[in-house]
């Protein structure tokens, strides 16, 4: 258990390996319930909303979410966000646990005319991910699982429960995300383990996490993104939609579009011996070109793989530099991401 955003967090059960293999070849359960919560209300909350946020709320519909960015006038990240089509009066967004405060006084501080509540101690948050977690979890609820998809929720009992019920996940894998009132977290959590046990569900900690969703270069605040760095360099121009109208950070965004970005967010893989770990610097022929966000040795892709910053011109695939692990320079490649992908 470690400390983290004020919260006593698993960082494992067992071991790292076994529970990060447990979600790519069965199902594991997370406690989340440190992520935040934040409800946007009124008869204005989607026109609001949409201001808030990179990607765009009208262009989908009540019950369906996005990934997006909290963004500030620079268009650097607040936060990294997925935003909850409730109906256009009611938007809720799920926010990284270290920001909840400072995302809910951005949002107060850039919102007009529509009550903006912070209900993230209402709610509990578990994450059940792998490809047997369908299967498990239909068993579990009324709610026909296979009308929900990818980036659509809503809501029903799992296990006596009543959920929020959303098809998102930060693995790589298929499974849902259940928002539960924090009183009925414990006994949902111990249906899930119980139903799935002989299936070999375990419940997994932020270890397998990080490897997990390292392993998809999916952004980690704070590390890989932050408010220094743009939508636009970290490759996740996708949840920009500069054409829908304004929105915080978009005239700095469109400025950064026409004259190109200097840096640019990369996969890479060790062609020599080591690991990549947050922090280490990269080199090209001795000349700093960037550093390393995110690192591990890639439990699924049997490689030691990272995730860092290099100059525009050398984020091509197969671009070469040296990582300095300890003093000593070790060869690395761009790749193509995701390094992993389910066969």
């Amino acid at each position: 258990m470690v400390d983290f955003a004020g919260w006593q967090t698993p960082v494992q059960y067992t071991s790292v390996i076994a529970e990060h293999e447990a979600v790519r070849g069965h199902a594991g359960l997370f406690d989340v319930s440190h992520m935040g919560e934040i409800e946007i209300r009124g008869p204005k909350a989607l026109e609001v909303s949409n201001q808030l946020i990179s990607n765009d709320l009208v262009r989908i519909k009540d019950q369906q979410a996005l990934y997006a960015a909290l963004l500030n006038e620079r268009g650097g990240f607040v936060d990294d966000v997925v935003t909850y089509r409730f109906s256009p009066e009611r938007i809720f967004i799920c926010v990284n646990a270290s920001n909840r405060d400072k995302d809910f006084a951005w949002i107060q501080k850039h919102s007009k005319g529509v009550d903006v509540l912070n209900r993230s101690d209402e709610f509990a948050q578990l994450a059940f991910q792998g490809p047997l977690a369908p299967t498990i979890l239909q068993r579990l609820t009324p709610v026909d699982l296979s009308k929900i998809a990818t980036y659509h929720f809503t809501e029903g009992e799992v296990a006596g429960v009543r959920c929020i019920i959303s098809r998102t996940g930060y693995t790589g894998e298929d499974g849902f995300e259940l928002y539960c009132d924090p009183a009925s977290a414990e006994r949902l959590w111990f249906a899930i383990l119980e139903e799935g046990r002989a299936e070999g569900v375990q419940p997994a900690g932020l270890g397998a996490r990080d490897s997990l969703r390292t392993e998809m270069k999916y952004a980690l605040y704070g590390n890989d993104i932050d408010d220094d760095h743009t939508p636009l360099e970290a490759g996740l121009g996708w949840i920009v939609k500069l054409d829908k109208g304004p929105f915080t950070g978009r005239e700095a965004l469109l400025r950064q579009k026409a004259e190109g970005v200097r840096r640019k967010l990369i996969g890479f893989e060790l062609t020599g011996a080591g690991i990549p770990r947050h922090g280490y610097s990269l080199s090209k022929e001795r000349t700093p070109i960037g550093e390393v966000t995110s690192g591990t040795q890639g439990p699924s892709v049997k490689k030691a793989i990272g995730i860092g910053y290099v100059k525009a011109e050398l984020s091509p695939e197969g671009s070469t530099f040296d990582v300095d692990i300890r003093g000593r320079p070790v060869p690395a490649k761009v790749v193509k991401t995701p390094f992993w992908k389910r066969s």
